[in-house]
């Protein structure tokens, strides 16, 4: 088997912004030019000094308030036909990125190769004009973007029935809704032909049969071979359609593998979810004087605390709590919401020894299991409860008090076996099925 050619490669790669530029830039290039003739030499260190980034280094602090660094000495390379995510946090350089490898902003310090012809969808519906029509549009949009007027009219009616707009498509755009225009633009960029895709959020806009239209059309793009780049929060959909992911923070690589493990290591990072929260101060704990949450984790069947569950496995959930008020009947449990605010099930706490039970005064630790091969994949988050009965009151509510990701397997022993698509439902159970032939 031939080794696949790099069609991206990003060396020491860092762009610096500073803060303020815009302001002090003029109005209109036609002033611009009309000040720089007006006054050539004052212009000249005017502009000098706005542009001027020399002696700055992505490896020293520079101690200048005025200055950031959106992504700092950033290495990598990606071979033809890989589908790379690009995860992390809000301003961790995400977009920094995909816009210098887009050609949109040049980078400050480094050097990104890239060999092929790209197309970027990172802000879907630049380029159109609202006075044109849907069909005015496509064509304008398609040649900003790249394509030839012959491919154009070999893909415009599965551009138009991609979106759903046929009815509309000669009315002017500036009487389209929001998601209509979205819609539009998205099945003109989905449907070039380059060899490589960049991807910035954009499956997060419309409805949600739309989304999976999305998502089904970026995996027919990876599986036809191309190379595919995709920033998103929804770390569902990563696992789902990128066999690798790189893991962005404060502009700065920090882990590059397989898509489970990298969601991982974000998922426990310190600003990412919580598989435990805990409140060591009783007095600031969630509650009232009859009762006080002290602790809320999501373990596996072996006690470890983690934010990743394998989909075949059992999820441990417990809920540490002090009653401080005896003979109270309580009523403990938690809902289930997943990353779409779904609620997915409550469950409640069902020992035998507590049931409609009065309870004395002490520490207490309920566990509940959710077996494998129930959870759906995706990010699940933990609403912990406590009501007391007669009277019926309840004592404490806390809201995603914990969360942690569900990531389903391609081993062929889950529910979806070997198939790879997009499977919908809240749950997925994993059912015993058998097939007669006759």
């Amino acid at each position: 088997m031939t080794e696949r050619e790099t069609v991206i490669k990003v060396e020491n790669l860092s762009k610096c912004y500073r803060i303020g530029l815009k302001e002090n830039m003029h109005d209109t290039l036609v002033k611009s030019v009309f000040n720089v003739m007006k006054s050539p030499l004052k212009n000249y260190r005017k502009y000098r000094s706005l542009y001027k980034f020399d002696n700055l280094s992505p490896n020293s602090d520079n101690n200048n308030p005025d200055i950031i660094w959106a992504i700092r000495n950033v290495s990598f390379e990606i071979k033809e036909g890989e589908i790379v995510g690009i995860i992390g946090l809000n301003g961790s350089g995400k977009s920094t990125l995909l816009k210098i490898l887009s050609r949109i902003t040049d980078p400050t310090n480094g050097r990104a190769e890239i060999f092929g012809k790209v197309a970027s969808l990172l802000e879907v519906g630049t380029g159109f004009h609202h006075e044109l029509t849907g069909r005015e549009n496509v064509y304008l949009n398609g040649s900003i973007l790249g394509m030839k007027k012959q491919e154009i009219d070999r893909k415009f009616d599965e551009i138009v029935s991609f979106s759903g707009v046929e009815k509309f498509i000669d009315t002017p755009v500036k009487r389209y809704s929001s998601g209509m225009r979205v819609r539009l633009a998205f099945a003109v960029a989905a449907h070039l032909e380059p060899k490589i895709v960049l991807i910035d959020e954009v499956l997060a806009v419309g409805d949600i049969q739309f989304q999976k239209k999305c998502l089904n059309k970026m995996q027919n793009i990876g599986q036809q071979g191309r190379t595919v780049l995709f920033v998103s929060h929804n770390m569902q959909t990563v696992t789902r359609l990128c066999p690798r992911t790189i893991l962005l923070n404060n502009g700065s690589i920090v882990a590059d593998g397989p898509s489970p493990q990298i969601v991982s290591v974000y998922m426990n990072s310190e600003n990412a979810t919580r598989a435990e929260n805990r409140w060591p101060n009783l007095d600031q704990a969630p509650g009232d004087e009859v009762v006080r949450l002290c602790a809320v984790r999501v373990r596996t069947e072996e006690g470890v605390i983690t934010e990743t569950m394998d989909i075949r496995k059992p999820v441990y959930i417990e809920m540490e709590y002090e009653v401080l008020k005896p003979d109270f009947i309580f009523l403990v449990y938690y809902h289930v919401f997943n990353s779409d605010g779904i609620r997915i099930f409550e469950s409640i706490e069902n020992d035998p020894s507590w049931i409609d039970r009065p309870r004395p005064a002490g520490h207490y630790v309920s566990t509940s299991c959710i077996p494998g091969n129930f959870l759906s994949e995706g990010v699940l988050f933990i609403s912990p409860s406590i009501r007391t009965l007669n009277p019926e009151i309840r004592r404490l509510r806390v809201n995603d008090a914990v969360a942690f990701q569900v990531i389903d397997s391609l081993d062929g022993d889950s529910a979806r076996v070997t198939y790879i698509g997009n499977l919908g439902g809240v749950v997925r159970p994993l059912l015993k099925w058998k097939t007669r032939f006759f």
